[in-house]
């Protein structure tokens, strides 16, 4: 089997692709659109590639990226079953582009198609969240959560990105919330990390990618949360290159939360 890395190899890492390659270029550099509508930019393949050589310098082992075809990330994921690198070498590359502070790398290594160390950089926030299985979830070194989430649904502050949910969903949600508050900040990896922090009491997401949930969910899982997925109670059932996403800061939140929304989609 190969070594797991070390985390702190991985976290030195991100942090010098994020402060020397990503962060110079913030609000300098041209955007064009993929065939699915999403932004890209030449950091995104830029940060990519550095990852790709630097990380295969720690561990040898298949790297799967957002910025690579679909086949090649097919290829990658059957062949990394052992020990994969999963990376988004910028997560909200439309902030990016647009000059919003809130983007990220997000970087997980993976074993069985699990995560096992997850880092997610916030260059232009200074923010660091790494997590490591079974060892906790950290901040810049202070351990998650910072804030406990609260204890009802109707003080809860949500993250949700509305325009991927099921219709009724959405709409049921815009008319009669069950939570205080709503944010979208264009970044599904620091929306995990959000959650973990106590930023966030309740997350929802219609559809993820694998480089968008891989590194956020560890830091959640590793920090106290729970999660589970529209569809299943196991959020590692189905699909793994596509996910919905419900989430909250704790199990009882958790518990209330899923259950309304439930109720909500039917």
């Amino acid at each position: 089997m190969i070594a797991t890395p070390r985390l702190a190899d991985l976290t030195a890492i991100v942090r010098r692709v994020g402060d020397e390659v990503v962060l110079p270029r913030f609000m300098k550099v041209a955007h064009t659109r993929k065939a699915d509508g999403s932004v890209v930019t030449e950091v995104d393949l830029e940060a990519q590639e550095v990852l790709r050589r630097e990380l295969t310098g720690i561990s040898a082992c298949p790297m799967l990226g957002e910025e690579m075809t679909q086949e090649e990330q097919y290829r990658h994921w059957e062949a990394g079953r052992s020990g994969l690198w999963c990376v988004d070498p910028v997560d909200g590359t439309s902030n990016f582009a647009n000059g919003l502070k809130h983007f990220a790398i997000s970087v997980a290594y993976m074993r069985e198609g699990r995560p096992v160390l997850g880092v997610v950089y916030a260059p232009a926030l200074g923010e660091m969240f790494t997590a490591e299985a079974g060892k906790g979830a950290y901040l810049n070194d202070r351990p998650l959560p910072i804030a406990s989430p609260v204890d009802n649904l109707a003080e809860a502050i949500a993250g949700i990105d509305l325009k991927r949910l099921p219709a009724n969903l959405a709409t049921h949600l815009a008319n009669d919330p069950p939570y205080h508050s709503q944010r979208n900040f264009g970044s599904g990896a620091l929306d995990w990390c959000y959650v973990a922090a106590g930023r966030f009491d309740l997350y929802l997401h219609g559809g993820q990618y694998l480089w968008d949930y891989a590194a956020g969910s560890l830091i959640l899982q590793e920090a106290g949360g729970a999660m589970s997925t529209l569809e299943d109670e196991d959020y590692w059932a189905g699909d793994v290159w596509r996910k919905s996403v419900i989430a909250a800061g704790n199990d009882f939140l958790f518990g209330k939360w899923r259950d309304r929304l439930l109720e909500m989609a039917h």
